[in-house]
């Protein structure tokens, strides 16, 4: 991690310090300053972008949207506490309570029926979202094991990117010794990028940390 990041990792441990310490004495949520990848993408990624694609206007610049965190969950159909252990490792991982989501048919062969709960989501946007992708990109991938960086291969061909990771204990909230059991995550971004090269470039000026070619 460079100084850079480690400086912006402590900028956002302490703003979500005092968010906490807002919440707890009931004063309610504090008034935080923007997000640090927020910033960053207004002052030195649209610039970037504008300089690296020529957009006629910085308005033309890709922006993330939207990010959808995803836990599959089989397992749900006989163990109902396996659902609960998940709602609650999502809602601290992203900060907003997720919906649980439900099969939308019924599948013989996995004794699914239509309606029944397979697994649990939420949407992020605004601060949020960049909350959440700073954390992701300075705190939780470096803690995989034997980390060698992202594969490029989740890109939609759209602009979106999506990734899996195996173990929801990378991000640092999560508490070892607290979880019934370890999930995998699936992390999809969702961007206003034309095709996946400005997409691409968008991510990596974030820092998202791809494989090289």
């Amino acid at each position: 991690m460079t100084t850079e990041q480690q400086t912006e990792a402590g900028q956002g441990r302490r703003q979500r310090r005092r968010q906490e310490e807002a919440a707890s004495n009931g004063s309610g949520p504090a008034e935080l300053p923007p997000p640090t990848f927020k910033i960053r993408y207004r002052d030195e990624i649209i610039p970037a972008m504008v300089s690296e694609f020529g957009y006629s206007s910085p308005m033309q610049a890709p922006r993330i949207q939207k990010i959808n965190l995803n836990i599959g969950l089989g397992e749900a159909l006989t163990n109902s506490r396996a659902m609960e252990s998940a709602v609650r490792d999502l809602t601290t991982i992203s900060g907003q309570k997720p919906i649980i989501t439900r099969a939308r048919r019924s599948i013989a062969g996995f004794k699914v029926r239509q309606g029944n709960p397979i697994g649990t989501a939420v949407t992020l946007r605004g601060d949020r979202m960049y909350y959440f992708l700073e954390r992701l990109i300075i705190t939780a991938l470096p803690r995989i094991r034997d980390f060698r960086g992202i594969s490029r291969r989740g890109f939609d061909g759209r602009g979106n990117f999506s990734l899996g990771l195996r173990e929801q204990i990378v991000f640092p909230e999560i508490d070892y010794n607290s979880v019934d059991r370890l999930r995998g995550l699936q992390v999809t971004i969702t961007t206003t990028a034309n095709n996946d090269a400005e997409a691409t470039r968008l991510l990596e000026h974030f820092g998202m940390p791809f494989i090289r070619q």
